[in-house]
């Protein structure tokens, strides 16, 4: 994996987008004070392809993703993988309530030939190339295919994290063994061994059904298909003797079918002929006729007397007068009976009401003089009461007056003082005005209550005079119609004449409907007959066109009875004639069935004789025949198949018993206790040589690297060749051994790995600063050698300005109060 370009904005320190272009800067290092975002960018390449960063301890600190105050960020990464080109995205947002979560991911294979500098006219996502991925869960698979290695190996053999460098020199044999199993690409030989296991597996089972299917193929030996062969023979035999007799049969069937034939016709027309019967009520029928045409005569004459009775009613009753006019008389009189009643009852009851209100009358009169004496001995109460307050008030000042001195009141000297009285009038005047206000009240309800009870009688005395009124002139009127109107007796007795009349027009009504309803049922009755008569007629054309095509003679349509009788005489003796002719056609049917029954016979002893069963009545012997040779050439054949499976069976036997060996030898030497072992031995002593060589140069010839059981130590030959596990380093000496394997891991591994996990690039973040000033000229020529082979990128995140003055190219980072930034300097 080789960085081109990265893109950021919103991420970390880079609030403001922000563009590294890697282009052309086979070593390069970044350098700026501490906490500009130098290891942001390193940061910013790791999420880019894992989502997520070393240093923020798993996916679960993805908000440090997030600039201070930004709600998103962006993080675009082109790289160069294995010859092609890809570019990967991912989004992280802040959610209203503050949950930060990755919005978008994604990873395209960009076109071959692509010019990166495009991104930046604003190319549209379509523009990149194929979508490899398109969401966080894809993402994961897809970059491992593109890079070739896992995250936990990408941050150890590539991008070294600050603080991380040295985890591939630590780490535990078995983690070491998986990162090489993967550098390598041995995970292949593993998956070879499991297919190879699978495809014996296969095999094994494979030989098992074809040897199920050989043990169920038996019978087919050479007799077998001999005796098969000649069934097949005897049954092309058969069908060709069926085929000689079958025409025989055929006409043999005719021929019976024939007489048959005529046999039935000859009884079909003796059936025809005995069906011809008078019927047994002919006789009555006609009588039924004439009785019910006499009736229907006698019905109509009764049905003319009963209209004409109701006719005279009819005119009687109309001169007889209006019964609702006579009525309307007779309650005219009713009702002046009870006016002239209740007139002369509301006469008195008028008087007595007039007397009661003037009575009334006058004691409302007298009430109101008590009530205006009340009112005047009220007043006179009121005055001595304020007399007496007056005397009360004077008194009171009196007895504060002295001879010479003024008058409060008037101002005038007092020349002698009055006596004062010996006692107050005011409690005497107050009560008596009470029992003045007392009287005066009561006198004034009085006269409220006689005012209304003269108010009420006056009503009751007006509503009596105005019904009075209306009486009298109701009973004007009524005189007035009844002047010319006999009296109540006379009125009741037309009534009564003409309800008499009425019940006997309704009488008159009941016969006319009585007399209608038995003409009607007599005119049914003589379409009964009549349709009976009809019936008669229509059975014996029937009957006589049945037989029409035997020549019967004429009928007389005048009279059924004798049409009857001359139609079954002739039937009579034209049945005695056909059955004369009858035993002759038996007798031809019986010989033409026994001719029939001989062929059959016949046929039936072909079909026996070759082992078959005798062919059913109904059964057509031709198509039995062909059966027959059908399935004789059918089980022919599926012998010669059976022969021929079980032939191409044996061979695919072998096919699968040498598939299998093939296959379980495979397995058996890709085994990983054997082969893989093999291999990374082999390369775990390539990668210590390498590093050794490189630490020996960094050391100036004094440690040598190497591996015992998967565990490394260091030789140190300026102490007698004393071994060293790696853990008992110092920091200095730690770095040069992290970074002589690093650097091998990226000289050496690449080119032994046989997958997509090329090590183009290798970043080194910090760890300079412990080095002195000869191991670091050191480190850095031998980071220059590295770089100049032209087939690495070596990058180094450093504050050391001696190492960073001999690299080319550097990228400097710089922050201000907003946002880092990134400048580009050097070749």
């Amino acid at each position: 994996m080789r960085p081109l370009r990265l893109d950021l904005a919103g991420f970390t320190a880079f609030r403001d987008a922000t563009t590294v272009d890697f282009t052309d800067a086979d070593f390069f290092a970044l350098v700026g004070p501490t906490g500009s975002g130098k290891s942001s960018v390193l940061d910013a390449i790791c999420f880019a392809l894992y989502g997520t960063v070393p240093r923020w301890g798993g996916a679960r600190g993805i908000a440090n993703a997030l600039a201070p105050s930004a709600a998103e960020a962006r993080v675009r990464l082109v790289f160069e993988s294995a010859g092609a080109r890809y570019v990967a995205t991912r989004v992280v947002r802040r959610d209203s309530r503050g949950n930060v979560k990755t919005g978008n991911a994604g990873l395209q294979l960009m076109p071959p030939g692509f010019d990166v500098t495009k991104l930046d006219t604003g190319l549209s996502p379509e523009d990149l190339g194929e979508v490899v991925a398109g969401t966080p869960a894809e993402m994961d698979d897809a970059v491992l295919e593109a890079v070739g290695l896992p995250y936990e190996q990408f941050t150890s053999c590539v991008l070294l994290p600050q603080g991380q460098f040295a985890d591939f020199l630590h780490a535990k044999p078995a983690t070491r063994q998986q990162i090489l199993v993967n550098l390598l690409g041995l995970g292949v030989y593993e998956e070879v061994q499991k297919r190879a296991t699978a495809r014996a597996a296969r095999a094994d089972a494979a030989l098992e059904a074809v040897d199920r299917m050989l043990d169920g193929l038996t019978g087919i030996d050479d007799e077998t298909l001999s005796a098969a062969a000649e069934r097949v023979d005897a049954m092309r035999q058969l069908a060709d003797g069926v085929d000689a007799a079958v025409p025989e049969l055929r006409a043999a069937r005719t021929a019976a079918t024939e007489a048959e034939r005529g046999l039935a016709a000859l009884d079909a027309e003796l059936a025809e002929l005995a069906r011809v019967r008078p019927p047994r009520d002919l006789a009555v029928v006609a009588e039924a006729v004439a009785a019910a045409r006499e009736a229907a005569t006698e019905a109509s004459a009764a049905v003319t007397v009963a209209e004409e009775r109701e006719e005279k009613l009819r005119g009687e009753l109309a001169g007889a007068g209006d019964p609702a006019a006579l009525r309307l008389l007779q309650q005219a009189h009713t009702e002046r009976r009870q006016v002239a009643g209740e007139a002369a009852t509301l006469a008195g009851a008028l008087e007595a009401a007039g007397a009661d209100h003037d009575a009334a009358v006058a004691a409302l009169e007298a009430a109101r003089a008590a009530a205006e004496r009340a009112r005047a001995e009220l007043e006179a109460a009121r005055a001595a009461y304020q007399e007496a307050q007056t005397a009360d008030r004077a008194a009171a000042l009196r007895a504060h007056l002295h001879a010479g001195a003024p008058c409060p009141v008037c101002t005038q000297p007092v020349t002698e003082v009055p006596p004062l009285p010996e006692g107050s009038a005011v409690a005497a005047a107050k009560q008596a005005g009470e029992a003045a206000r007392a009287a005066a009240d009561a006198a004034d309800r009085l006269v409220a209550e006689r005012d209304r009870a003269a108010r009420e009688l006056e009503r009751t005395l007006d509503q009596a005079r105005a019904r009075h009124e209306q009486l009298t002139a109701r009973l004007a009127d009524l005189d007035a119609r009844l002047a010319d109107s006999p009296g109540p007796a006379a009125l009741r007795e037309r009534l009564d004449l003409l309800a008499g009349l009425r019940r006997d027009l309704e009488a008159a009504g009941g016969a006319v409907r009585a007399a209608r309803e038995t003409a009607r049922r007599t005119r049914a009755g003589v379409q009964a007959a009549e349709e009976r008569l009809r019936g008669a007629w229509h059975a014996f054309d029937t009957v006589r066109d049945g037989v029409a095509r035997f020549g019967p003679p004429a009928a007389d349509r005048a009279d059924v009875t004798a049409a009857w009788a001359g139609l079954a005489d002739w039937a009579a003796r034209a049945g005695e004639e056909r059955r004369a002719s009858r035993a002759g056609a038996a007798s031809a049917v019986t010989e033409a069935h026994g001719t029939v029954d001989a062929v059959a016979e016949r046929i039936a002893a072909l079909f026996t004789a070759v082992g078959l069963d005798r062919p059913a009545d109904d059964a057509d012997p031709v198509r039995l025949a062909v059966v027959a040779v059908e399935r004789a050439e059918a089980e022919h054949r599926r012998l010669v198949e059976r022969r021929e499976q079980a032939r191409e069976l044996t061979e695919r036997r072998t096919g699968h018993e040498r598939e299998s060996r093939v296959a379980k030898a495979l397995a058996g030497h890709l085994r990983a206790n054997n082969f893989e072992r093999w291999l990374l031995a082999e390369a775990l002593d390539m990668l210590v040589d390498g590093a050794s060589r490189i630490l020996r140069e960094l050391t100036d010839g004094q440690y040598d690297l190497a591996h015992d059981k998967g565990e490394f130590f260091v030789v140190d030959h300026h102490d007698a060749g004393l071994r060293r596990a790696v853990r008992t380093l110092s920091g200095g000496e730690t770095f040069q051994a992290s970074l002589a394997l690093a650097l091998a891991l990226s000289e050496q591994l690449a080119g032994l790995s046989t997958t997509t996990a090329s090590l183009e690039s290798i970043v080194l973040d910090e760890g300079f600063g412990t080095l002195d000033a000869a191991t670091l000229d050191t480190v850095a020529a031998t980071l220059e050698n590295l770089a100049a082979r032209g087939d690495r990128m070596v990058g180094v995140v450093t504050h050391v300005p001696a190492l960073a003055e001999r690299i080319p190219v550097r990228f400097e980072v710089r922050k201000d109060a907003r946002s880092s930034r990134v400048e580009r300097t050097g070749r």
